[in-house]
């Protein structure tokens, strides 16, 4: 599709990780945990893609559990690691994806603490913000790794330094970076993370949650029998294999693709004159926030789509709410202003020309209109 730019909130399916799914779908329908042959040869399937996505995470195998995709795994991390440690104080931003910002908005109505920390002019926590925020109670810290508005990449090593040493647990939401970023300067220091099958040219309905193994906490329905009773719910195998081709793809290709990227922005930003939200200019990142001048955002997305430009006023799971994105409001950002904000989101299997057509665009609603 041409003038999509709103990979960040889902990509069109990847055309192996779709032969995949239409083969598992085939061969593979049967539940994985009935006994018989059939149960038995899908079960080993999902084994296989346990074991891929646990390798293309630097994780345990055993940690991994598959979802419905980055809400709920989000949920159940959550959950999980509330259990499994003590006190009642939880540290965030406002930035985070709505699923953390409303599951912690209902903590604290429960009667949790919340801290949240704000963000610097570039979109980043400052460590020592957090540190500051540290009480003898802080059970929780949950700070994303890529904001799905902007695009900035906190700094998870030192962020998990300060819960280390504190015996904070930390999750961290991954959804933006999985398959696109490296890492392993994230997952072996969180106590849990998610990801997402849709945004990284996945099938929908599909996701994962890593849950450190060593944690013990009692599963958030009870009784369940599938994914070690941390998740009910009979499991999707075929999308799970869609899932794993996709990311084995996005991971194996990653190098390229982190090129294709800061290609694609350096052409898009030499053409024209942005006021950037973060310091994202550089990143492989594919998100780009802007604010237009004298123009609202709701407004430059509706012109878009008129001339078949599709992109997007901030996360998808919050458009249609009222007031702007969270992200701006933690960056200090006037509500008044942050209404011109409009998120793009890019493709590795886009052009140059695609990305200065849209440029060109997005130059032509900043001219004035000449009086007739």
């Amino acid at each position: 599709m041409e003038g999509y730019f709103d990979y960040a909130a889902t990509c069109p399916m990847d055309e192996d990780a779709l032969e995949a799914y239409v083969h598992a779908t085939r061969h593979y329908f049967a539940n994985t945990k009935s006994l018989h042959d059939s149960g038995t040869k899908a079960h080993a399937l999902l084994d296989q893609c346990r074991n891929t996505i646990a390798d293309l995470l630097g994780i345990e195998r055993e940690g991994v559990y598959f979802t419905s995709g980055g809400t709920e795994s989000n949920e159940l991390a959550l959950d999980a690691l509330l259990k499994a440690g003590k006190g009642r104080h939880i540290i965030t931003t406002e930035a985070e994806h709505s699923s953390v910002r409303n599951l912690i908005q209902r903590c604290e109505e429960e009667g949790y603490k919340v801290t949240r920390v704000p963000l610097n002019e570039k979109g980043m926590v400052h460590v020592e913000d957090v540190a500051r925020a540290i009480q003898e109670d802080t059970v929780l810290m949950a700070i994303q790794h890529v904001n799905s508005d902007i695009g900035t990449v906190q700094p998870i090593r030192e962020l998990s330094n300060l819960c280390r040493a504190h015996g904070i647990l930390f999750h961290s939401d991954c959804v933006q970076s999985f398959g696109k970023m490296a890492l392993e300067e994230v997952a072996p220091y969180v106590d849990s993370l998610s990801v997402s099958s849709h945004k990284l040219y996945g099938p929908k309905g599909v996701g994962a949650v890593y849950i450190r193994p060593s944690l013990s906490f009692h599963p958030k329905t009870p009784g369940g029998t599938h994914e070690g009773g941390v998740r009910a719910g009979t499991v999707n195998t075929p999308g799970i294999a869609g899932f794993t081709v996709a990311a084995e793809k996005m991971v194996k290709e990653r190098s390229r693709i982190e090129s294709k990227i800061v290609q694609l922005k350096k052409t898009f930003l030499e053409a024209g004159e942005w006021r950037l939200v973060g310091d994202t200019a550089d990143s492989s990142v594919p998100i780009i926030g802007l604010l237009l001048p004298e123009i609202e955002g709701q407004w430059a997305m509706l012109e878009g789509n008129r001339r078949d430009f599709h992109f997007s006023t901030g996360s998808a799971c919050r458009t249609g709410s009222q007031g702007p994105p969270g992200t701006l409001l933690a960056m200090g950002c006037d509500a008044e202003e942050a209404k011109s904000f409009i998120r793009l989101s890019f493709s590795h299997e886009q052009t140059n020309e695609q990305v200065e057509k849209l440029a060109l665009f997005l130059n032509e609603l900043h001219k004035p209109t000449v009086a007739k």
